[in-house]
């Protein structure tokens, strides 16, 4: 099996971990192992628990981190599930937690995954082969409101409303059940002349839609970060890569919280709440793939990644 994974801003993201050689660490989408491995090449007498729930990903791993022995142990499970996985672990803290919340290479690469617009495969879409619901289930039974809905706020595609229409009419003649036969469906659905000045593929953001429904992706995010700040160590670091604005918007979100101390009304003369910072945020703006990046992997060029400290 080929699982090759190009990991994106790999030394920003270990070296934003601060890695401490006897720390134990979490990488809550190992992917195709690539920052996993990074992390298990700094720590000593560490430990690294990878997570993911796609069982491909799971054995890539495994072959890969032979050679590290028990420093590596693999869980099998969604990285919401964090602070679970950590308690069937019986540890209590960790020193670092990395989040790469974007779809793996591999997925996408993978045609009968039907995760991808250039591929002709059957609609998928899951992350976790097993999970109940699939981008078929969401094209051909969600009502078109729902669609538009997703598709709108998901995708933030402004033909939200026209590719929805357009999909429960051609669902009604037969059901939508390939990539392809949705990416015409997106095609006919955008006017030609703001499809010509767009750069991307026109079915790009609905296919995303679709993904982060089928996939739960944004509901995720923030439970995930709530855990993994309530294990961090004084000084562990938590860094988290995200794809798209609505990702990011939910890390900054959370960060900002955790980092923000008193919340009485302005108008109190003292603190009453006791609310302290948890977390010192350490790059204000995102950080952005370099040039030479870019040049080598085009899928890094959305990816913003964002940095904190415990307190």
């Amino acid at each position: 099996m080929d699982f090759s994974h190009y990991p994106v801003m790999f030394f920003e993201c270990i070296e934003g971990l601060d890695i401490k050689p006897n720390g134990i660490y979490v990488d809550c989408t190992a992917g195709g192992g690539g920052h996993s491995e990074g992390i298990l090449k700094k720590i000593e007498n560490g430990k690294l628990i990878s997570i993911d729930q796609d069982d491909n990903a799971l054995l890539a791993c495994k072959n890969r981190f032979l050679q590290y022995g028990d420093k590596s142990i693999l869980v099998k499970s969604n990285f919401s599930e964090l602070g679970r996985v950590l308690d069937d672990l019986n540890i209590d803290h960790i020193d670092g937690v990395i989040m790469d919340l974007g779809v793996s290479s591999h997925q996408l690469d993978t045609p009968e995954r039907g995760f991808s617009y250039n591929c002709d495969a059957n609609l998928d879409m899951r992350m976790n082969p097993l999970s109940p619901l699939s981008a078929y289930d969401v094209v051909n039974t969600y009502s078109e409101y729902e669609l538009k809905r997703i598709i709108r706020e998901y995708g933030e595609e402004k033909f939200a409303h026209i590719i929805a229409r357009n999909i429960v009419k051609e669902r009604e003649i037969a059901p939508i059940k390939t990539t392809s036969e949705l990416v015409e469906v997106i095609k006919k659905s955008i006017p030609v002349g703001a499809a010509r000045k767009e750069a991307q593929h026109p079915a790009k953001r609905t296919f995303q839609a679709i993904r982060i429904e089928v996939n739960h992706e944004l509901d995720v995010i923030t439970p995930a970060i709530d855990a993994a700040i309530s294990r961090l160590n004084a000084g562990g670091r938590i860094v988290i890569m995200t794809f798209h604005s609505l990702e990011d918007r939910i890390v900054k979100s959370s960060f900002n919280t955790y980092a923000q101390g008193c919340i009485c009304p302005k108008d109190f003369p003292i603190c009453v709440c006791g609310n302290k910072p948890k977390i010192k945020i350490i790059n204000k703006k995102p950080i952005t793939a370099s040039q030479e990046e870019l040049e080598k992997n085009s899928r890094s060029k959305c990816a913003k990644l964002r940095i904190a400290e415990r307190l």
